[in-house]
């Protein structure tokens, strides 16, 4: 398991019946968590009073309870010196997934020891959380995300993360649709990201669900790819895209380029427990 342990203003404290406290800066967030099906006492003081608990509905969705807490706060991820704007929003979401630093450090490593230019395109980039640590790495980054407050959102955090000025390319379109038009265009990245979700619509109603439409993408990308890619990156929260179903996209969808494949589960570490909350799977290819 890859394992997201370097964060100071973020940590998990406990998690139990469905739930997560988690500590976001100084604030104290109880959430739904969908994989914590244990019942182990809620003992933490955090549990009873937190800054804020959001209550899933069983007719689906769900809402907030705020006690204290700001409308927008912020918090760093240090090792990399990125700044994130945070706020409550739909479904339990804060604009951040923690658990993701554990590939913001793997290929931030790569793009340091590249020694050549390297041209990055991040797909559903949501608040940018992978942009920014490609680009405070020296990558040139093309963001691209459907909904354009989420890139107004990335663009804010690359202003507090000192990267307003960076190479990044924002754009607001369908993934599927930019990735098509960019073959046609023959442009070419050495570094692909997606984080696709699990279910979506596209621009004209098309329902997006990710077991179906994720290797046909993964494939399109690949057309996509200089002749010599650093390294292709797939994110999933779905339980049935497992890491070793990541594993077998990847291999094949990327036959023709020589490199290695590894996928696992990705993690964050539960202070309380000393034990892993898991938080879905990562595929990664890194090129020879």
């Amino acid at each position: 398991m890859w394992i997201a342990n370097n964060w100071n203003d973020y940590q998990v404290i406990d998690c139990s019946e469905g739930e997560k406290l988690e500590r976001w800066g100084s604030y104290l967030l109880v959430r739904p968590d969908p994989q914590v099906i244990w019942d182990t006492p809620k003992t933490g003081k955090g549990w009873k009073k937190p800054n804020a608990h959001y209550h899933r509905s069983k007719k689906g969705g769900g809402e907030w309870e705020f006690f204290d807490l700001p409308e927008q706060w912020t918090i760093r991820y240090e090792p990399l010196n990125l700044t994130f704007n945070l706020k409550p929003f739909s479904f339990k979401h804060t604009g951040l997934f923690p658990e993701q630093a554990t590939n913001w450090d793997w290929f931030s490593d790569l793009i340091k020891k590249a020694d050549r230019p390297i041209k990055v395109l991040n797909l559903f980039a949501y608040t940018g959380g992978a942009t920014l640590a490609a680009a405070s790495a020296g990558a040139s980054v093309t963001h691209v995300d459907a909904s354009k407050g989420m890139v107004t959102w990335a663009k804010e955090n690359a202003v507090s993360s000192g990267l307003g000025d960076a190479p990044i390319r924002w754009i607001v379109d369908d993934c599927v649709k930019f990735v098509e038009r960019e073959i046609r265009r023959g442009n070419h990245y050495d570094a692909i990201i997606m984080d696709p979700p699990s279910y979506g619509r596209g621009p004209k109603g098309e329902i997006w669900k990710i077991e179906e439409a994720v290797y046909p993408l993964i494939k399109l990308c690949a057309k996509l790819l200089s002749d010599h890619p650093l390294f292709f990156l797939v994110n999933s929260y779905t339980t049935g895209l497992q890491p070793a179903v990541l594993h077998y996209m990847i291999q094949t969808a990327l036959s023709d380029y020589k490199g290695t494949v590894s996928a696992e589960e990705i993690g964050l570490p539960v202070s309380s427990t000393g034990l892993v909350l898991p938080c879905g799977a990562s595929g990664r290819f890194v090129g020879k």
